[in-house]
């Protein structure tokens, strides 16, 4: 896999995300520096960490989609994680050290995915064989002296039934036919195990728990269309190499796991030495050994948390970064602050990016056999509305653009079954028609945009 340089990494991060580039950069940078870390000796590889940094920003002005982005671009396993979901240890609630085993469990389903690309045309033939064997179940053999050219007869008839089958099979003529199945279930833990979460209990209690509920066969009535991907899933199980799967996928998460760590702003005390604002400080300090790195025990094993990339963020209103406790500040240096959005950057986003709302709505209605057509007047005046609304209330950035395409598309897209083999052109007229009365209207906008 080839690996990005810090311009093809903002030119790829350029195709979805208009604007901000100092922070597109400052990404760049910290996956770029994980690649030049592996290429040093194994002494000086340890010393250096990873470039952790604090996006600063209002909502909506892609904090969260860089990061993402960022790490679809690396096949990296990648987990959100909102700061104010987790408590200090001692608290009810979700300690800091399950984002970790989070995205361990991330990165065993990545690496099981790409395991079952390896695996997926051996896993499909056996899939076809055992769907041919419920159609045609095989015959016990003949009793010793039984007629051997009756047997061979009767042989090459099911041979014949068995490819007539094959070729419907493939055919998906078979789709709706009802084949009995085994499917193994395990029973679900009751009592005092079922009234919390299990990534809230110990590893070990997990795997023994694991073990202590053993498979149970169960036969059930499914069409074929069902029972082939069930057989096809049970084949891959058997094919691929569950070590092998958990090593890279803990090796994966140490070298190249992204957290992204949201509302850490929300975090910051307002200087009370009791209520909630303890708790909050705690997890600060728990965070801490986590971001600077420890060994956090998993159902998979341990895993070293010392290269996991942290990009935390948060808006800052009415708090500023340096209001979090300087020990986590420390293990974040790295600082960007996010621009707010312009009406021209809402024209770039609703034209510019791979799956920009235009082109998106477009998709969506071409199902439908209608042909839409967005003129540009059209896009200026959604994008004013958005930006008005944004700077008249609550600023939510991009998101506000959301709402104004669905008001805009409302009635076309409710319509749209009857109105098959039409073309249907958008122009500023029609969007000043359906968002005159909210925009202007601004008790009613309140709710509504």
């Amino acid at each position: 896999m080839h690996e990005l340089t810090p311009q093809e990494t903002v030119e790829q991060l350029d195709k979805h995300i208009v604007g901000q580039n100092a922070a597109k950069r400052t990404a760049a940078v910290a996956i770029r520096n994980r690649w030049r870390r592996r290429q040093l000796p194994e002494e000086l590889r340890d010393e250096i960490g990873p470039t952790n940094m604090i996006l600063i920003g209002s909502t909506g002005v892609g904090k969260t989609e860089i990061a993402r982005r960022l790490a679809n671009l690396v096949n990296a396993p990648f987990i959100k994680v909102e700061a104010t979901k987790y408590t200090e240890v001692g608290y009810h609630g979700r300690d800091v050290e399950s984002m970790i085993r989070d995205l361990v469990e991330r990165a065993v389903h990545m690496v099981r995915d790409e395991q079952t690309q390896v695996v997926q045309e051996e896993a499909e033939r056996l899939t076809e064989e055992a769907l041919l064997d419920l159609l045609i179940p095989p015959t016990e053999l003949a009793a010793s002296g039984a007629d051997a050219e009756a047997e061979a007869e009767a042989g090459e008839r099911r041979r014949r039934s068995r490819e007539k089958f094959r070729k419907q099979l493939c055919a998906e003529e078979l789709e709706d036919r009802l084949v009995e199945i085994t499917v193994e279930t395990k029973s679900v833990p009751v009592g005092i195990m079922a009234t919390i979460g299990m990534d809230q209990v110990d590893p070990d209690v997990q795997n023994f728990m694991d073990r202590l509920m053993p498979s149970q066969p169960k036969r059930r009535m499914v069409p074929i269309r069902e029972a082939r991907k069930i057989i096809f899933d049970e084949q891959c199980d058997k094919l691929i190499d569950r070590e092998k799967v958990t090593e890279m996928a803990l090796a994966r998460t140490e070298g190249s796991g992204i957290i992204f760590l949201d509302e850490i702003d929300k975090l910051v005390t307002t200087g009370h030495a009791h209520g909630p604002d303890v708790s909050r400080q705690g997890v600060q300090r728990d965070l801490l050994p986590v971001i600077e790195g420890c060994t956090v025990p998993t159902r998979h094993g341990p895993v070293k948390t010392d290269h996991i990339l942290f990009i935390a963020a948060g808006a800052f209103h009415g708090s500023k970064p340096g209001d979090l406790i300087p020990e986590l500040q420390g293990r974040l240096p790295m600082r960007v602050e996010l621009d707010d959005l312009t009406q021209e950057d809402f024209v770039r986003i609703l034209t510019q990016p791979e799956n920009a709302l235009t082109k998106q709505q477009v998709a969506l209605l071409a199902t439908e056999g209608i042909l839409l057509d967005f003129t540009d007047d059209a896009i200026e005046e959604m994008a004013a509305t958005a930006f008005h609304v944004n700077d008249a209330k609550n600023n939510i950035g991009a998101r506000r653009l959301m709402t104004v395409m669905e008001r805009v598309i409302e009635e076309i897209s409710f319509d749209a079954p009857e109105r098959s083999g039409e073309t249907i052109r958008i122009d500023r007229a029609y969007v000043h028609q359906r968002l005159a009365d909210i925009s202007e209207d601004t008790d009613l906008s309140r709710f509504i945009l």
